[in-house]
């Protein structure tokens, strides 16, 4: 199925999406982004489609030729504070922000949103896979989240988030119960199974 141009056609709409909710370290990292109505791109998908390869391709011709872009980072403490459903909406909303026109309509990845001020938005479940402008906010997200995951595995080499990127593997949870858990993990996350349990 080819990814829609417009939720809304001749407004100028943004599409937003977070990558990094079910990390267990490090921050959610959202993105928005408004596309030209000129835009095409064959290897333009959802993010986790691509591999890093095409994710990383993707991102400079995205930058380049987008109206419009932004992207947010929430850390590690926010999403601990106020929890990461409200955290990945606030990277939402920060990352719209950050855009250098005010989009006309609101398209949002998944069915969780609140009113970003008097834009009128539509929450799409699974909307990166079927909207070219949640697509690429996907892949912004994403790539900008690797990358700064990539750049703290120097800081913290044990846990493999060059691999893992923070996601709940098998080697990244038996490093958090060798080593403990550091700085940038999530500590309202369940860190591990019971039968590992780690006194916090």
């Amino acid at each position: 199925m080819s990814l829609k141009k417009f939720y809304i056609k001749n407004v100028l709409e943004a599409g937003t999406d977070e990558a990094g909710r079910g990390c267990l370290a490090g921050p959610v990292v959202a993105a928005a982004v408004i596309l030209p109505k000129s835009f095409e791109h064959p290897l333009l998908n959802d993010s986790k489609k691509l591999t890093e390869k095409q994710r990383n391709l993707l991102r400079p011709i995205i930058e380049k030729e987008a109206i419009a872009y932004g992207v947010a980072f929430i850390s590690e403490e926010k999403i601990d504070e106020i929890n990461i459903l409200q955290a990945s909406i606030l990277g939402m909303h920060k990352s719209i922000d950050k855009l250098s026109v005010v989009p006309e309509h609101i398209i949002v990845d998944g069915n969780k949103f609140k009113p970003y001020k008097n834009i009128p938005h539509k929450t799409v479940v699974k909307g990166d896979a079927k909207y070219m402008s949640i697509a690429a906010a996907s892949v912004l997200a994403k790539t900008y989240r690797d990358e700064f995951m990539m750049k703290i595995n120097k800081e913290f080499p044990n846990y493999d988030w060059l691999n893992n990127k923070g996601y709940p593997t098998k080697k990244h949870r038996a490093a958090i119960a060798k080593f403990g858990p550091n700085k940038y993990h999530r500590k309202t996350f369940k860190l591990l199974p019971e039968q590992l349990k780690l006194d916090l």
